[in-house]
């Protein structure tokens, strides 16, 4: 069966936004320093009484503007119900992979692979194994709901500002919901995961903080990437042509 240009379209967003989520979740149990990676010096400010903070971030950060583009790609084109189906198709495919790789954990580890030598140093596999994928449940929940939470924000504020604009100003409703879904997103992730979880039990002081300082480096990145939504737009626009992209945009508005 032969696709139209709006499925083929919809079928190549969503394996891109499915994917960046879910190597998202996964790459993001390394932190790196922002500021060290950059090749500059800790910011070491202190904030809510909590001393010596600086850009530590999930290695996440790589792959969620990417994800928060095509939202906003999805909003414009395929209105609210593309986006919400699309987050809790990807909640629901995200809490597979962790339920998959839960039970890999569990698997007897065969003799000859738990111990192997990288870079002249012995390392148990397992152990690695179980670091690197074995993220927490309280931080699984934590981030599931994160995403859900925020893509539901970031769909309805980027309608209530198209009401308001119409066709015109595609950067303030993009950007203006992600950074607002982002600032939910930020301290919903951290509450559950951090000071809910009785493992860490953060105080709000500590919350607020962190998340403050992760909020900062997010709404940068969102401004940031603005030009690639406009990019974007157009070789999309390019690729539908003009009377199915204006017929699918006043769709979407809807």
């Amino acid at each position: 069966m032969e696709l139209s240009k709006p499925q083929k379209l919809f079928l190549i967003i969503s394996c891109f936004f499915v994917a960046n989520a879910i190597l998202a979740e996964f790459i993001g149990v390394k932190i790196f320093s922002v500021e060290e990676s950059l090749g500059f010096e800790k910011l070491n400010v202190n904030l809510f009484g909590v001393k010596g903070l600086s850009y530590n971030m999930s290695a996440g950060v790589l792959n969620w503007p990417f994800v928060f583009i095509m939202t906003d790609i999805i909003n414009e084109y395929y209105g609210r119900r593309g986006v919400r189906f699309l987050s809790y198709l990807t909640a629901v495919l995200i809490v597979f992979a962790f339920l998959t790789v839960g039970l890999a954990m569990i698997l007897t580890s065969s003799d000859f692979w738990i111990y192997r030598e990288i870079d002249g140093q012995t390392l148990n596999m397992n152990h690695a194994f179980k670091a690197i994928f074995g993220q927490g449940m309280w931080i699984i929940i934590g981030s599931v709901t994160a995403f859900i939470i925020g893509q539901v924000a970031d769909v309805t504020i980027f309608h209530r500002i198209k009401m308001v604009t119409g066709e015109k100003k595609l950067w303030l409703r993009a950007t203006g919901s992600t950074v607002i879904s982002q600032l939910i997103d930020s301290f919903v992730v951290i509450f559950i995961a951090f000071y809910l979880n009785p493992d860490y039990n953060w105080s709000w002081q500590m919350v607020a903080a962190i998340g403050l300082v992760g909020y900062t480096y997010k709404f940068v990145i969102a401004l940031l990437m603005t030009p690639i939504l406009y990019v974007s737009h157009k070789v999309i626009d390019n690729y539908l042509g003009e009377d199915l992209s204006k017929k699918m945009l006043k769709n979407a508005a809807k």
